[in-house]
């Protein structure tokens, strides 16, 4: 399997987040995606590729320009203000308060562009988001170009991202990019399998109204767990899109037997679906040690995933999403490419 992979990410370093009333160094680090691509070369997977340059037409297909444009200028902002250190924000546009009229201040901007204060910027954010999309959008080239699979590192992360909102780590949504891509570039139906723990609550928002895009979520209940608000299992899709959503939220505790058996379920709907493409949002925050998560999923049960998934018999991008562990993290998140390779 071709792997696709930047330095650039290692840019976004050094940020702080706000995580239960304490400011806190991000536990989405640089070390997540070294560690991965060293166990790439370790396992033997295959090769690492360089992203091309491309454009940012495509992320404007699925986010709104003015989210776009803010991204890139947000940390110049903050430098043109005054501001040194983290750019994070602290006040939000809610219920009975007018979020139809975008602000001027970069204070106000962060808060309007974002969901909550787990998305922010240094000085070389800007740069690892635009190589981020990068990554995804040259594997989703190889599996254009008849590669069967294809792994995106990406860092950031991506599918906690929306139309028009950041949160959750996460920028540009690179799954939501990559599949209306693949659906320009010739694929009638594409699906996403979003198996991180945390409910991908962007990519839901994106695709919510559509049905060209299957929208698949095994994820925490968001009765308790982040990013809360939506991923709960009445939400199937709205107007052409209903039945095209389908969420799986499971307590704390669940094991990879039950975790298991919702896969089973996914996968059983995707293909029935008949996508031209898969693509799999994978998060390995599903491990019993990651210290953001509550699943007790084991280092063991990875690759029996990347099988059950290869069994499908799709075209499948995998996209990097989470994974707070950084000690396993690598051995899981391969050990889920080397499972779908071996089966």
């Amino acid at each position: 399997m071709k792997s696709v992979y930047s330095e650039r990410h290692k840019g976004h370093a050094g940020n702080v987040e706000l995580v239960a009333g304490a400011i806190v160094p991000a536990f989405e680090m640089p070390s997540r995606a070294e560690f991965i691509r060293a166990r790439i070369d370790e396992v033997g997977l295959g090769p690492v590729l360089a992203p091309q340059t491309h454009s940012l037409d495509a992320a404007r297909r699925v986010h709104k320009p003015d989210f776009i444009d803010f991204l890139e200028r947000a940390y110049p902002m903050w430098k043109a203000a005054g501001r040194e250190g983290t750019a994070m924000p602290f006040t939000w546009p809610t219920r009975g308060l007018r979020g139809d009229r975008p602000p001027e201040s970069i204070e106000a901007l962060l808060g309007y562009y974002s969901f909550d204060a787990g998305a922010t910027f240094v000085e070389g954010t800007w740069d690892a988001i635009k190589s981020s999309y990068e990554v995804a959008l040259t594997a989703a080239g190889l599996i254009k170009g008849g590669e069967k699979s294809a792994f995106a590192l990406c860092r950031p992360p991506g599918h906690h991202a929306g139309s028009g909102f950041m949160g959750g780590y996460c920028f540009i949504n690179n799954a939501a990019v990559a599949a209306q891509w693949f659906l320009d570039n010739g694929a009638r139906k594409v699906a996403i399998l979003d198996i991180d723990y945390h409910h991908g609550n962007g990519t839901q928002e994106i695709f919510y109204e559509r049905d060209d895009v299957l929208v698949l979520n095994l994820h925490g209940d968001p009765a308790n767990e982040y990013p809360f608000f939506l991923g709960f299992a009445d939400e199937k899709g709205a107007g052409k899109g209903e039945g095209f959503n389908v969420n799986y939220p499971m307590p704390a505790g669940t094991t990879f037997e039950v975790w298991g058996a919702a896969l089973d379920d996914a996968c059983a709907k995707a293909a029935a679906y008949k996508p031209d493409v898969l693509l799999v949002s994978l998060g390995v925050d599903t491990f019993e040690k990651d210290p953001i998560s509550a699943f007790k999923l084991k280092t063991e049960h990875y690759p029996l995933i990347g099988a059950r998934i290869a069994r499908l018999g799709l075209p499948t991008l995998f996209v990097m999403e989470g994974g707070y562990a950084v000690a396993e993290i690598a051995v899981n998140a391969v050990g889920v490419l080397t499972g779908f390779e071996g089966a």
